[in-house]
């Protein structure tokens, strides 16, 4: 019936002559169609904003409840990691948009260097996180694993950005300090304070290990996004070489930078939550 309708109409027979080759059949225009997935997308997020608020949630309690565990908690996380690891994201936010600008102005190759720059940038972001956990393990305040506080025997960590570039390289040795299994043991910077605050709650120890679930659950979920990105992203790379899209179709592209936004935004709030508010009560 439908093909019959569309044969007596001229109109509809002229739009159907014309019709983009990556336009779905139940669209009338490309322009529909980019609206349709654009809200398919934040309907998504939506799903993902409820998925990490439940998180956050368990956070904003847990932290009301154990305030000064928390805190305790948040002064052993390295300041100089997660202020590099902000600056990165933000940085593969700006590579991402300018691969959507040049999605929408239809220049395939600066798609693909900049799409190629915000992998580079999200794997450098993965690559700090795992020093950050190698770390947490060393100094068993994994709380899944044997899990000790007071923290005796504290990482070397950077507290310069030469220490911080050289140690994200695996070159810390050139610095001096020698890798990080041959530092030999010494007692941790706020070993003190640590025992002081274990003294006065006898609970300290497992608010702080809570403290730590919180952290390994909502970093990891969200260092499990950025993979999954790193991964969308190398098929759009292999998409775009292949000539998929065009100045008039660009939709995925457009449709996964929300995505990534969306990832770097939630880490903004990770930091502030977990790295800076009151870090030094």
């Amino acid at each position: 019936m439908a093909l019959i309708e569309t044969e007596r109409d001229p109109a509809r027979v002229e739009m159907h002559s014309h019709r983009h080759p990556r336009l779905v059949h139940h669209f009338e225009s490309m322009e529909q169609q980019r609206e349709a997935g654009t809200l398919g997308m934040w309907w998504f997020l939506l799903t993902e904003i409820m998925f990490f608020g439940g998180m956050f949630l368990a956070y904003t309690v847990y932290r009301h409840l154990y305030f000064d565990a928390f805190a305790a908690g948040s002064n052993v996380l390295n300041i100089w990691w997660g202020t590099f690891n902000t600056m990165v994201l933000i940085g593969s936010s700006l590579t991402m948009a300018l691969a959507v600008f040049h999605a929408q102005t239809g220049n395939p190759r600066k798609v693909v260097i900049f799409l190629l720059a915000t992998i580079v940038l999200g794997s450098v972001f993965l690559r700090v996180k795992y020093i950050e956990y190698n770390d947490k393990f060393v100094e068993h305040v994994f709380p899944a694993g044997d899990f000790r506080w007071p923290i005796v025997n504290e990482s070397v960590r950077p507290n310069n950005i030469g220490d911080l570039l050289l140690m994200l390289v695996g070159a810390e040795h050139l610095n001096g300090a020698g890798p990080a299994e041959a530092v030999p043991e010494k007692p941790a910077i706020n070993n003190a304070s640590q025992t002081a605050e274990q003294a006065a709650d006898p609970l300290m120890a497992g608010h702080v290990r809570m403290f730590f679930w919180i952290y390994f659950a909502m970093t990891g979920f969200h260092a499990l996004h950025m993979i999954i990105g790193i991964g969308i992203l190398l098929v759009l790379i292999v998409q775009t070489r292949r000539g998929k899209f065009s100045k008039e179709y660009h939709s995925y592209i457009e449709l996964f930078g929300l995505y990534w936004h969306f990832v770097d935004i939630v880490w903004i709030f990770l930091f502030a939550l977990l790295y800076l508010i009151d870090r030094h009560p």
